[in-house]
């Protein structure tokens, strides 16, 4: 009976090893795989083409996945499309989301709708957009 203890208290230890080991390897692999995910900050700058600032304005930024930044890396609650207004200064601060091929469109009122898409490489980005009034009406009457 003797024997018996340290040979059951053995497999415990061993066990219970084996359980951190795994939970171990388990942390480590998430923390590389969020680490791997490059985001961006977005500051967007609206301007008239004159230089002053739109208020107001209707930014809505939309990412695509690409070969280079597939959506499988972020898992599917990556959220793909945001909606903001510009303040007094003209500045929208978009949440960080996923580098790659992104879509900035622009709505105010007054000038023309604004739409180009972006190739954002960088964990801060600044993106000006000028807007150009509305173009002349014209009537076939």
């Amino acid at each position: 009976m003797a024997g018996l203890t340290p040979l059951f208290y053995h497999r415990g230890y061993n066990f219970n090893m084996r359980i951190w080991n795994v939970a171990a390897l388990l942390l480590a692999g998430t923390l590389a795989l969020f680490a791997d995910d490059p985001t961006v900050k977005l500051r967007i700058v609206v301007k008239t083409a004159g230089g002053h600032p739109v208020d107001r304005a209707e930014v809505v930024v939309r990412w695509h996945a690409d070969p280079k930044h597939p959506q499988a890396r972020y898992g599917r609650a990556v959220n793909t499309t945001w909606e903001v207004r510009t303040n007094q200064e003209g500045e929208a601060n978009v949440p960080e989301i996923p580098q790659g091929e992104i879509l900035i469109q622009i709505n105010a009122k007054g000038y023309q709708t604004f739409g180009k898409t972006f190739d954002v490489e960088e964990a801060q980005k600044t993106i000006e957009i000028g807007l150009n009034p509305p173009q002349q009406q014209y009537s076939a009457h």
